[in-house]
């Protein structure tokens, strides 16, 4: 059955893109991400050339991640949005940051982000070290002023110069944002996983993996729902990701009555300086331009990044703006075509790929089961 289905994906799935040829990578190290097992179904994790793993490092990234002290209330860490108790997610329809504060995006789980090309779901930054800056001076998640205050705070603290030293070979006074980030984002490569029962039946031949249903979901994964098209799966790794940008309806209704003037003044801030990490978490609209915000290209407007589907189960709600509570609505949304009823005027920039399935309810429940088959084992409790 297995190699029915290597056949189906040969026809049906999108090549994943190749690495840049400009970011050296060499493998993790087994030891820095768990048993070998857990890592079933994942490709090597990609580690730049100039921020190599190290022990150290890691601890010290982890250490940072969750220290709330980086805000300007004293109350936010990076682990606030990406708890590892609820497989770093949330669980909120978008983060809330200092003093109550919330954004406008739905925070994405870290598990398994080191293998995305680009980070955000508008993929405004391409790398886990850009990432992890941004949100400590971003209005409504940390809201430090400056990058200049946290590195303060490290340089007053009894243990941080030490570690950077260790770590890194400098002084406290000469530690940097840019070390803090390579910290941060060597620990964040540590947090990945594979090993689900999907992994187990696809690559390890375990007929016992996945239940009859969930294995009607997956033929219905490949064919009938087109999800592998854009979660792709390769025949001996699956990132359930083709690193791209589309539309698929969610979120347009809200700027697709004043797209034009929107556009306008987006570019007139963005032209003038303005940051876009701000922009799009503090305003609403804005937000929903997606990758055009980094792109300009209006064909991107409303196009959001393809998140992996690995460990879907654990991460509700869904979308870049948490609008989707449930793993079925988001099947009933792509069942519709894409088409949101409250919609005055058809989506102009709807991705070309999306359009009604014809699945019958029954048919729904069985997709629903077999994404409910992607939870890698080390965290089957994460929630509990």
């Amino acid at each position: 059955m297995r190699y029915l289905w290597m056949i189906l994906l040969a026809g049906l799935a999108v090549t994943v893109q190749a690495q840049e040829a400009t970011k050296p990578v060499t493998p993790l190290a087994q030891a820095d991400s768990g048993s070998a097992d857990n890592l079933l179904g994942l490709p090597p994790v990609p580690i730049p050339a100039d921020n190599p793993q190290t022990p150290a490092k890691i601890a010290l990234g982890d250490k940072l991640f969750h220290d709330k002290r980086f805000s300007i209330d004293g109350t936010v860490s990076c682990a606030n949005c990406h708890d590892d108790k609820k497989a770093f997610t949330d669980n909120l329809p978008v983060s809330v940051g200092h003093h109550g504060l919330t954004g406008t995006r739905n925070a994405p789980t870290v598990i398994n982000a080191a293998f995305y090309k680009s980070q955000f779901w508008d993929g405004r930054e391409p790398s886990l070290e850009g990432q992890s800056k941004g949100p400590f001076v971003n209005p409504v998640e940390g809201g430090l002023p400056n990058h200049q205050v946290l590195l303060d705070i490290i340089r007053a603290d009894a243990d941080y110069p030490k570690a950077f030293k260790e770590v890194f070979g400098v002084d406290g006074q000469k530690v940097t944002i840019d070390h803090v980030a390579k910290a941060i984002a060597s620990f964040e490569r540590t947090v990945v996983a594979g090993n689900s029962p999907f992994d187990r039946f696809y690559f390890k031949g375990d007929k016992t993996a996945l239940t009859e249903q969930q294995q009607r979901g997956f033929k219905l994964f490949l064919e009938q729902g087109r999800c592998v098209s854009c979660h792709i799966i390769e025949q001996n790794q699956a990132l359930f990701t083709d690193s791209r940008f589309h539309n698929i309806g969610v979120g347009i209704s809200a700027v697709q009555q004043d797209i034009t003037p929107l556009v306008q003044a987006f570019l007139d801030a963005k032209n003038k300086g303005g940051d876009v990490d701000k922009i799009v978490l503090t305003d609403k609209k804005s937000s929903e331009l997606g990758r055009f915000a980094v792109s300009d290209a209006l064909a991107d407007i409303g196009g959001f990044k393809t998140p992996t589907l690995r460990n879907i189960a654990l991460t509700a709600p869904y979308m870049h703006d948490g609008s989707l509570k449930t793993l079925k609505e988001v099947v009933i949304h792509y069942n519709n075509g894409g088409v949101t009823p409250a919609s005055a005027k058809p989506n102009d920039f709807l991705s070309g790929g999306i359009r009604p399935l014809n699945l019958t309810d029954a048919q729904i429940d069985d997709l629903v089961a077999f994404l409910q088959s992607l939870t890698s084992a080390q965290y089957s409790q994460a929630g509990k």
